[in-house]
């Protein structure tokens, strides 16, 4: 089927204006201009979209704004226009890196074929919804108890070497380093670069701390980033960055922004500081003022000991002028009478003891001498006894053929019993 044209003359192709892309061929193309007229209707049908995304490029010229927008999972991009009645009623702190939401109508120019998006609204992404997720982190961290200060690591008073966590060329890189040095010329310092905003700041400052934390040398860890909003700053307040800053073994500063900026990183570290030099300072004491204390100190040591020893010279020489340490014989001397009486009297004393004892000795040995059976047996006298000692004291308890030991003044003979006798034979 064949298509009129009006304008077509008979037996030759019709003027490309005349042709709608639709029912071009290659005899009867469409011309360039019905082709954009074509797509800018196409496209002005569909109207006005929300988009989310990241600013990639920020261009002011001539009061608008010329940019690109990326997909956050993708490196899709789109292009877009703000002209400058829309740019006033905009956020005055959008720039790149940002992420945004905007409202944008796609336009197409027919005269240079440029497709782009014009923008009638755009603002960050609900950083209020994620200042409220943030909250409810926090609120969580606290409970489980990695707030807690008793959990908090002490930092070493002079660190042997200082693990460092920044961005590649950053300023708070240079101001670690040049306060850290300038306080303490001899410190070391050992840097892992991390990016500090985007996609790529949580993965890569982790892997840098679990990098220093397992190094032994390292004794304290720094993370440390210049100012920003509360945007670019949301990495620091990752889950994922918080509970690996809480599980390192090392002592972890946070020195994240300026004063004013706090995130949940701030929290959980073992030290907060307001900025990356304030972060140097905190980390490493200042060479001039540990000279000073030490001059402080020997000047203190010095005095005290000069003190003390004075004192003390002070108390022997006191000690030293008293008349008992002065002339210590005196005090003999004057007791040497007193203790020649006490002698004296004490020589009366046990004498006469002594000759009390030996007349009371004599009395007992006298009236010993009187009742002894000795004396007994020396007047003539004998004792006899039988077995295991007995005293014969009864004629019949020795009766014919009993032995028996007679005991006299002098000595003892053995004797062998007759029986009793009459006692007028023992009278006889």
């Amino acid at each position: 089927m064949t298509t009129f044209h009006p304008e077509a003359v008979p037996g030759q192709p019709p003027p490309p204006d005349s042709v709608p892309p639709r029912d071009s061929t290659a005899q009867a193309p469409t011309s360039v201009a019905r082709l954009n007229d074509t797509i800018r209707g196409f496209v002005e049908k569909w109207g006005s979209v929300w988009v989310e995304g990241e600013i990639t490029s920020w261009n002011q010229r001539g009061g608008n704004v010329f940019g690109r927008m990326k997909d956050l999972a993708t490196d899709a991009t789109i292009s877009f226009r703000i002209w400058s009645s829309t740019l006033q009623r905009l956020p005055r702190d959008l720039k790149v890196g940002d992420h945004i939401i905007a409202c944008v109508k796609p336009d197409y120019f027919p005269r240079t074929g440029d497709f782009s998006f014009s923008v009638s609204a755009m603002r960050h992404v609900g950083l209020g919804d994620q200042l409220e997720k943030l909250e409810q982190l926090r609120l969580a961290l606290r409970k489980e108890g990695l707030f807690d200060p008793s959990r908090k690591k002490p930092l070493p008073f002079l660190p042997r070497h200082i693990g460092l966590i920044t961005g590649e060329n950053s300023d708070a890189e240079k101001d670690v380093h040049r306060n850290a040095e300038l306080r303490w010329p001899h410190v070391l310092i050992r840097t892992k670069h991390a990016a500090v905003q985007g996609d790529r700041c949580v993965p890569e400052t982790i892997a840098a701390l679990k990098a220093l934390d397992a190094d032994p040398e390292i004794d304290v860890i720094i993370i440390a980033r210049g100012g920003g909003d509360p945007q670019t700053l949301l990495g620091f307040s990752d889950e994922r960055m918080l509970r690996a800053v809480a599980a390192a073994s090392t002592p972890v500063v946070s020195a994240i922004g300026h004063e004013n900026d706090h995130p949940l990183l701030d929290d959980v570290a073992d030290l907060r500081a307001s900025t990356p030099t304030d972060a140097a300072k905190r980390v490493v004491p200042d060479v001039s003022e540990q000279r000073a204390l030490v001059a402080q100190l020997r000047a203190r040591l010095a005095s005290r000991l000069s003190q003390r020893v004075g004192h003390d010279i002070a108390q022997l020489d006191q000690l030293r002028s008293r008349p008992v340490l002065r002339t210590p014989e005196t005090t003999l001397t004057a007791r040497a009478q007193e203790i020649w009486m006490r002698a004296s009297r004490g020589r009366d004393l046990v004498e006469r003891d002594v000759s009390l004892r030996e007349r009371r000795t004599m009395e007992l040995r006298a009236s010993l001498r009187a009742l002894s059976p000795v004396a007994t047996l020396a007047r003539g006298y004998a004792i006899a006894h039988i077995g295991d000692g007995v005293i014969v004291r009864d004629a019949a308890q020795a009766p014919a053929g009993t032995a028996m030991t007679i005991t006299v003044a002098r000595g003892s003979v053995a004797a062998r019993s007759d029986g009793e006798v009459e006692e007028s034979s023992t009278g006889a």
